[in-house]
């Protein structure tokens, strides 16, 4: 899939804001995943756009599967997101498509994500045992 313009502008000027104020208890768009790089094995973090499950989170991917963050998640099992003031331990990290991550989006946050994040995958995570 091809992100759109509109998406990567859209991005770009907001990425300042989004870093500062991604993983804070009043912002719950916003979070952070914290992951350990597959190659450097150095601790990183990357703020994400998220959306809530009854047992995890769901990301929109609209800069695909093969980001590097995602394949770290992946190859780790989880990560930890910083949500609300809060780290989650997360797990079992899957990719699903638009039919599966459908359910999870109300109607009109899903056409607002829709139009101006276009994707083709989501990460799916499940909050761990402990």
């Amino acid at each position: 899939m091809t992100t759109s313009t509109t998406s990567w502008r859209l991005a770009r000027t907001t990425a300042p804001a989004v870093r500062v104020l991604a993983g804070r208890r009043l912002i719950p768009l916003w979070a952070v995943v914290h992951h350990r790089g597959r190659v450097s094995g150095r601790d990183l973090r990357v703020p994400i756009a998220i959306t809530t499950t009854p047992d995890g989170f769901v990301i929109n991917l609209p800069w695909g599967a093969r980001t590097n963050w995602v394949r770290n998640v992946i190859a780790a099992g989880g990560c930890v997101i910083r949500w609300k003031g809060v780290d989650h331990r997360m797990a079992d990290p899957r990719i699903i498509d638009a039919t599966e991550a459908r359910p999870y989006y109300g109607r009109v946050t899903w056409a607002i994500a829709s139009r101006l994040f276009p994707a083709d995958a989501w990460l799916l995570l499940r909050h761990t045992a402990d």
